[in-house]
């Protein structure tokens, strides 16, 4: 919740939080640990941030539906606009409006900062949301951003044509590109002008390209040692999340997700999230005010359901893949299959993935024998997996990206990016795996 000061004295009340905040304080301190046991994050997802207490003893938060809250004074009031304005640092010290914050929003955020080990988290209305809402904050006409590749396609048209529209140039590198490439894009993007930021996506949508996040931030802090600010390193780990990945242990200052796809984890919700240290997420936050981006209550409600089977439903998932991808390899009417679980011994990927990662993951790459025609005949005779874009649902979905998620990609854009007419993306489920083996097996004898 936003309350960062209790109150000293009574006197202090005229000017603090609301009573909520002030009773969660009181009532029930941040249990984080017992007996010198630090507790996990699926422990910590039943609870963290809420006092059932304060709402009537139940035991699950209620669903505040209101679009304003009540000060308990006018001087509370004016600290509250104060924190949300910017004009005191801090934030808001309460409830103040839905465009702002919410209990719902709030104890969502406390959660999401807790996957991460973050100091902060913010909830946006849609993955994309979040990240053109952190654009907008980070970003001046006539910057230069620099950006793995290949990005989910929404995203590198809101940096290339959109942001492009105010000047905004970008350069990128290949999300496999070792530490010398990475160095000298980073080197280029100086010489050109003020570099914004530096965002990354790794795993790479859709080919699952992992990033050096460590070598990015050795390079970015090695050429911009003498500057006033270094630009901030921004990764989507959306295909990971932060089961398998947390990139802010190993470089990253924010990390942005589509909470639709595993936070949300049953394809009923569209949402999306950032974490990082407070100082970073504080522009954002003040951006997110100002164009009204923040997730609606009833989601953030949806998410909090979610977030207490994270582990489990990504645990299985996992495990499915693994059990699928072996099996696919093998096929004789599949091509290869990029699955993190099979990076050559001794290859930079491999090399990234022991550093960075803790698990290969449930979405995958399958480069079919053929073209488009193949990839078609096996996305339609698909019966237990459903044809549909998005991920890490409890369901399988398969979909084509190179005429679906990434259709507005220009052709030769996406043979560079290695998106062929042959690629299938699969996120796998929860599904019993022999059942899934069974409905892979039947789609492809009609390729």
């Amino acid at each position: 919740m936003t309350d960062h000061k209790v109150p000293e004295t009574e006197a202090d009340l005229s000017g603090a939080a609301p009573p909520h905040t002030i009773a969660r304080r009181h009532a029930k301190p941040d249990i984080r640990e017992i007996g010198g046991r630090r507790l996990k994050p699926a422990t910590l997802m039943m609870g963290h941030g809420y006092d059932p207490a304060l709402s009537e003893g139940s035991l699950k938060p209620p669903i505040f539906l209101t679009s304003t809250f009540v000060f308990e004074s006018a001087a509370a009031g004016k600290r509250h606009f104060e924190g949300v304005t910017g004009k005191r640092p801090g934030g808001a010290e309460g409830l103040v409006y839905s465009r702002f914050n919410g209990p719902d929003q709030e104890i969502l955020e406390d959660r999401l900062a807790v996957w991460e080990a973050a100091e902060e988290a913010l909830s946006f209305s849609s993955g994309m949301s979040a990240i053109a809402t952190l654009l907008l904050a980070l970003v001046q006409p006539g910057d230069v951003i620099v950006h793995s590749a290949p990005l989910y396609a929404a995203t590198e048209t809101l940096i290339a044509r959109v942001l492009g529209r105010f000047g905004v140039q970008w350069l990128d590198f290949p999300a496999g590109a070792d530490a010398a490439r990475i160095a000298e894009v980073l080197d280029r993007a100086k010489a050109q002008g003020r570099v914004a930021l530096v965002y990354l996506e790794s795993p790479a949508n859709p080919t699952n390209q992992l990033v050096d996040i460590q070598a990015v931030a050795a390079a970015r802090d090695r050429l911009f040692a003498d500057g006033d600010a270094k630009p901030p390193i921004v990764i989507d780990n959306t295909f990971l999340g932060p089961l398998w990945q947390q990139p802010l242990r190993h470089g990253a200052d924010m990390v942005v997700y589509s909470l639709t796809k595993y936070a949300g984890g049953h394809s009923d919700l569209v949402a999306g999230g950032v974490t990082g240290a407070k100082a970073a997420i504080d522009p954002i936050r003040a951006m997110r005010n100002t164009i009204g981006t923040i997730l609606d209550p009833h989601s953030s409600w949806m998410l909090l359901r979610s977030l207490e089977t994270l582990e489990l439903r990504m645990t299985r998932a996992g495990e499915n893949a693994a059990k699928v991808c072996a099996w696919l390899r093998d096929h004789p009417k599949v091509e290869r299959v990029g699955y993190l679980g099979f990076l050559q011994e001794g290859s930079r990927q491999a090399d990234i993935h022991r550093r960075h990662c803790s698990g290969a993951g449930s979405t995958f790459s399958l480069y079919l024998k053929g073209g488009e025609a193949e990839a078609f005949r096996f996305l339609d005779a698909l019966k237990v997996a459903k044809l549909a874009v998005s991920l890490g649902g409890t369901e399988t979905l398969a979909s084509h990206p190179a005429g679906m998620t990434h259709l507005s990609v220009a052709p030769p854009r996406k043979r560079e990016l290695d998106i062929g007419d042959n690629l299938v993306r699969i996120s796998i489920g929860v599904e019993d795996a022999d059942d899934l083996l069974a409905d892979f097996e039947q789609a492809l004898e009609a390729v």
